[in-house]
């Protein structure tokens, strides 16, 4: 079953409401890479906005702003290099 896919337009944009929100629950998504190394990711939202246009099933368009929080691990050794010395000198 295809999708009609929506043109967004700057307009749209600016047109669109800002809509508060509240955090219930981030969770970390992990991953195994086949290189052997652990990735955790966690999406985190900064601001919501609602569009005047609508998807084809009926439901209202969002558009989000967020940042994602990635953590290495697992690496395995021969893919790390040795660690640099820090330029951080404590005064």
């Amino acid at each position: 079953m295809g999708e009609t896919q929506v043109q967004i337009t700057p307009q749209d944009l600016i047109e669109g409401e800002e809509i508060d929100f509240e955090e219930e629950k981030e969770f970390w998504n992990e991953y195994k890479l086949k290189d052997g190394t652990t990735l955790k990711v966690r999406l985190i939202l900064i601001d919501v906005k609602r569009l005047k246009k609508f998807a084809a099933d009926g439901n209202p368009i969002y558009i989000i702003n967020s940042n994602n929080v990635v953590r290495v691990f697992d690496v395995p050794k021969e893919l790390k290099q040795k660690a640099k010395e820090s330029s951080f000198k404590p005064v």
